[in-house]
């Protein structure tokens, strides 16, 4: 993974949003709008979830330390902060 908006910095287009979480993608990874497959850094470890977007391309993988339980709450509470501007739900 390749974190490009770590943790405190602020949205390059929506000043507000600040990243509570590490941010960046996956490269070499195609999305379903053809791009890079972005992904929400909790810590280093292994994809937990996605994130679907459903008036947006963009999906967002989730990843956690390897062997530690999240649950969906937990996920969704942890990136709350861009679910506000979209439509999302959670798949495992």
């Amino acid at each position: 993974m390749k974190v490009d908006r770590p943790l405190g910095r602020r949205h390059p287009r929506w000043s507000d949003l600040i990243y509570a979480v590490n941010y960046g993608e996956l490269p070499g990874t195609p999305s379903r709008a053809g791009q890079i497959v972005d992904a929400y850094l909790l810590v280093w470890g292994e994809v937990i979830a996605v994130l679907v977007r459903t008036n947006d391309q963009e999906d967002n993988l989730e990843v956690a330390r390897s062997g530690t339980v999240w649950t969906d709450k937990e996920i969704m509470q942890a990136v709350l902060f861009p679910k506000r501007f979209f439509q999302t739900s959670l798949r495992r």
